[in-house]
């Protein structure tokens, strides 16, 4: 079979799993699927530009990811405007204007000042500059958090349509990621994966605490969405005489239609994507960041900046899973910063970018839908299969013990397959030409 013949046929085995789980359970169920499987899809994409291309191991991928699932809240959602006119924001946004300012200066003082000279300095400003932070900061803090703490208790957003919140999200994380990667691009692999994990755990800590920004663990709904609501469709009675002529109750055609528009959506944003990358790959600059990727020493010694090319992929990698974070946000409705978690956001995408071959696109976006595929069906395989394996044993601890196990045979199920791809096809289901 040819390489081609064989991708093809790969791809043509998942959608027969998705299509198979519409007929034989719910279309509904299918189509979330599908959606996920394109927002997974994307996030893989950005993991393999930074590992397939560059050869960088980012480990943090959940902290920009959660950059941003946060822009839908500060770009689309209303402002909470008593806060505003009660001087709560405005000290807030004064405070982070005030220690962004602090910062630069200890910059600058790092850069221009030597010895015993640049130590006080840099402490004087450090710490000086942190007691006035938060002598600003914390007044504003209490002012919005104490405004309706059920319902509010954050500054809310800036009212604009929630497709604008996309490239904003991808914009907050490439941020992140130009900070980062100025400071440990410059390690060696190890250290930046430290470094990585690290930050990622910082962003996660600081939406969970800082209620003035998304209402922390207390989640934020209700984000606006950029497709037709159920209920307004369920009340359209155009709409119901449609459904009905397909057969169909209006509360599922409603939830069909609603998956199939996050869908157009999620596609059109994939092929962009898709087609950059593919653009990007074959250029003169995808296969100077392969060259590096493979021998940084003798790129080098052809004069390529290996640091500086570094960033730049590692800023496009994190712009993407910022983009695909606001993507899932915005499908979501809401923003629950309790739920990002490494495991999830992190060693999944990773799961996929392997499984699927990392240095191909198009094994990213296959294994985005395998994986997340499998995610889903084994939560619910996982409780049938353990009961059927455990049919025959006599009741007891052990038999308890294992059906207990069965939650987590998510985790089993990931680690094998992942085995069995680094065994039998260890550059992937797609490799890399």
């Amino acid at each position: 079979m040819s390489v081609n013949l064989r991708n093809l046929a790969l791809f043509g085995a998942v959608a027969v799993l998705i299509i198979l789980e519409g007929i034989m359970g719910s279309w509904n169920t299918a189509l979330g699927i599908v959606n996920m499987g394109l927002i997974s899809a994307i996030l893989a994409l950005g993991v393999n530009m930074q590992w397939g291309y560059a050869g960088l191991f980012n480990v943090g991928i959940v902290g920009f990811v959660a950059l941003g699932g946060l822009a839908p809240v500060l770009v689309s959602t209303a402002p909470v405007l008593p806060v505003w006119t009660g001087g709560g924001a405005f000290r807030i946004l004064f405070a982070l204007l005030v220690g962004t300012g602090v910062i630069g200066a200890a910059i600058y003082a790092y850069g221009r000042l030597r010895g015993r000279a640049r130590t006080i300095t840099m402490l004087a400003l450090l710490i000086g500059g942190f007691f006035l932070f938060r002598a600003i900061l914390d007044p504003g803090v209490d002012i919005v958090e104490a405004f309706e703490p059920a319902t509010h208790s954050n500054i809310g957003g800036l009212n604009l349509p929630v497709l604008f919140a996309w490239p904003m999200g991808a914009l907050f994380a490439a941020g992140a990621a130009w900070v980062i990667g100025k400071t440990a691009l410059g390690l060696r692999s190890d250290y930046l994966a430290i470094a990585t994990l690290g930050i990622g755990e910082i962003i996660i800590s600081v939406m969970k605490n800082e209620d003035w920004m998304a209402r922390g663990v207390k989640n934020v709904i209700g984000i606006p969405r950029p497709v037709p609501y159920e209920v307004n469709l369920q009340s359209n009675p155009a709409f119901v005489e449609w459904a009905a002529g397909f057969g169909a109750d209006p509360v599922t055609a409603s939830t069909i239609v609603v998956k199939l528009c996050y869908g157009a959506l999620f596609v059109a944003v994939l092929a962009i994507i898709m087609v950059g990358a593919q653009l990007a790959l074959n250029s003169p600059w995808g296969r100077m960041m392969r060259a590096i990727r493979d021998n940084e020493t003798a790129a080098e010694a052809m004069g390529k900046n290996v640091t500086r090319r570094h960033l730049q992929i590692f800023v496009i990698g994190s712009a993407i899973c910022g983009l695909a974070g606001a993507m899932m946000v915005t499908l979501d409705s809401q923003l629950t910063p309790g739920t990002y978690n490494p495991l999830r956001f992190t060693f999944l995408i990773w799961v996929m970018v392997i499984v699927g071959g990392s240095g191909n696109n198009w094994g990213s976006i296959l294994g985005g839908f395998l994986i997340w595929f499998l995610w889903v069906k084994v939560e619910e395989w996982g409780p049938g299969l353990m009961n059927f394996l455990t049919a025959g044993m006599a009741d007891g601890a052990l038999k308890t013990h294992l059906q207990d196990s069965a939650a987590h045979m998510r985790l089993l199920t990931m680690g094998l397959v992942l085995l069995l791809v680094l065994r039998f096809s260890p550059r992937g289901l797609i490799p890399e030409k």
